[in-house]
């Protein structure tokens, strides 16, 4: 198992050594964040705004304007106290910056419900112009990561702390905006994004030893949409289990809910938060107190089939 934020401190030097025009900007949490390891390495690319989000994402604005590629890195839960500079500045305007949201979820779990992030992909996701993803694991946050410094337009990526399941291979193409299929199945389809993936694909097993086949789709990528993947499942199973590491509304199940009301109109049985977290002493005790876990999704997925 790696960890996002390490994994997240060795791309952004290898981007960095990439494009001449990366510049990261933090706001006091660089050793948290591990960008201290690029402030070592490109110094007069790095830019300290202290305690300031706000600032940042203005301050990111006009380094877009100036064409340098700008990528705001910090804590999730406190880069949304900008979210009014992100709208009006960054999504009106279309500017390239990119976001990264450390510490996402549940992953803090240390410190407790202030700081853990269970609204971002709301927040964030009806942004016009926005790229919204949320990687499974450090290898494909690797990989996505430099899929959305190549975009020309705003992104906000959505990572964890340190636990990271191993999921994809070094080896394993990735692709923004394509949804990826990890097990077949053609009675019920499990998505997810981020962490929780790797809960689905153990359901996944489960249920196939009780005779239930589980498909389950990683989606990575939450804007834009898969939406053939989507349609894909709806026409080929008997409906959906969505699991996330965020608030049971607005998130990846209502980005799927939407779509499919519209389109394909199926079950969708949301698996998220509905209240706070708490301190914790794990990462895996906080998930199993506020219900994700294997079990619940196995429940769900037998409830669904029997009715």
């Amino acid at each position: 198992m790696r960890s996002f934020r390490d994994e997240l401190g060795k791309a952004l030097i290898d981007a960095g050594e990439l494009f001449n025009d990366l510049v990261i900007l933090d706001v006091d949490v660089c050793s948290s964040t591990r960008t201290d390891k690029f402030a070592m390495r490109f110094p007069n690319r790095f830019i300290q705004l202290g305690i300031s989000e706000q600032d940042a994402m203005s301050t990111a604005a006009g380094l877009a304007i100036s064409g340098k590629i700008p990528v705001v890195v910090g804590f999730s839960m406190f880069l949304l106290r900008a979210w009014e500079q992100i709208r009006n500045t960054i999504s009106r305007d279309c500017l390239n910056v990119k976001i990264i949201g450390t510490h996402s979820g549940l992953s803090d779990h240390w410190d407790g419900s202030s700081h853990q992030c269970l609204e971002d992909i709301a927040l964030m996701r009806v942004l016009p112009n926005f790229t919204v993803v949320c990687p499974a694991d450090a290898m494909s946050m690797r990989k996505l990561l430099f899929q959305i410094i190549e975009l020309d337009g705003p992104a906000y990526m959505r990572v964890g702390r340190d636990n990271s399941p191993d999921i994809y291979s070094d080896e394993k193409d990735i692709t923004l905006g394509k949804a990826e299929i990890l097990a077949d199945g053609n009675d019920i389809t499990l998505l997810s994004c981020g962490p929780t993936v790797d809960l689905c694909l153990k359901a996944s097993e489960e249920l196939k030893e009780r005779g239930i086949g589980a498909r389950v789709l990683d989606m990575h990528t939450i804007n834009p949409l898969d939406e053939i993947s989507l349609l894909k499942a709806a026409r080929e199973t008997n409906g959906f289990i969505v699991v996330e590491e965020h608030r049971r509304k607005g998130g990846l199940a209502g980005e799927i809910s939407e779509f499919l009301s519209e389109r394909m109109p199926s079950r969708v049985v949301r698996i998220g938060v509905d209240g706070f977290g708490r301190t914790a002493p794990s990462y895996e005790m906080l998930l199993d107190f506020l219900g994700l876990t294997v079990e619940s999704i196995v429940r769900a997925a037998q409830e669904v089939m029997r009715d």
